[in-house]
């Protein structure tokens, strides 16, 4: 089962040469809601929900618990996709648990990664909900840390910085993969199908070598607005098929609105 989705990880946001070099503090919001929809050319495929659930902490490590909600619309040719990702993202920017369930007419199931770095193992479970049935539960070698498919989008937001290439490791569909991103300074203009005008963003771009959700391989580019919430407004994303988009939607986020292009 494919399950990770890489489509989206964020841009720089520094405005001048002398703090070039120091990533700004992401405003992360417990309750924030974000939706976008996934567009291939004109046919909306389908809907991604992401959410910051809650702050928690764990033997002294502190970590956000978030998640998204994948959906394809009913009557689309070849795509049945309902899935739900979690991500337990520890501020020292890494992942330590992820979990995805998987649901279509014929199939209900999970899959589990359980980051271990004190013992240095990745263990990996995998299984039906209904009736619960574990057909998989191995482990495998640790040496860094490591992103799973969702911890990457929001490694991308919290850490704004300079002009810089970033790669980072990653497990994701149940091995090893990387992820290459290019951070920019220079703002751009962007705009999502759902707002109204143009959004002044940052961009960046970047490579995977795993295959994701709605069949992502290779390139990506996100356009992220020019603020301290850097919000994903839109995505250019490489598929089997040709190429998809995603726009921001809607949100749910205190005393924010996508900041007006000049």
């Amino acid at each position: 089962m494919k399950n990770n989705f890489l489509f989206i990880v964020v841009l720089s946001l520094l405005l001048n040469q002398v703090i070039k070099s120091q990533p700004i503090n992401f405003n992360i919001e417990v309750g924030e809601e974000l939706t976008y929809v996934v567009k291939y050319t004109l046919l909306e495929l389908g809907e991604l929900r992401f959410k910051i659930l809650e702050k928690k902490e764990k033997e002294g490590q502190t970590y956000y618990r978030m998640m998204v909600y994948i959906d394809s619309y009913s009557g689309i040719p070849f795509v049945d996709l309902h899935e739900i990702f979690e991500t337990h993202y520890n501020i020292n920017h890494h992942s330590d648990y992820f979990r995805g369930t998987h649901k279509s007419d014929d199939y209900y199931g999970f899959t589990e990664y359980q980051f271990d770095y004190k013992n240095k193992k990745i263990r990996v479970k995998r299984g039906d909900l209904k009736p619960y049935k574990i057909y998989k539960d191995t482990s495998e070698t640790l040496t860094q840390k490591m992103h799973d498919g969702l911890s990457i989008f929001y490694f991308a937001r919290w850490n704004f910085g300079a002009n810089k290439l970033v790669k980072l490791s990653c497990f994701v569909a149940e091995q090893k993969a990387n992820a290459d991103i290019n951070f920019y300074t220079k703002t751009e203009k962007a705009v999502s199908s759902y707002i109204n005008y143009e959004v002044d963003c940052r961009k960046l771009d970047g490579y995977t070598d795993v295959q994701g959700i709605f069949g992502l391989t290779g390139g990506f580019e996100g356009w992220f607005s020019n603020d301290e919430h850097s919000v994903p407004i839109y995505a250019k994303l490489h598929v089997i098929l040709g190429s998809v988009t995603c726009h921001l939607k809607s949100w749910r986020k205190s005393n924010w609105n996508p900041p007006k292009a000049k």
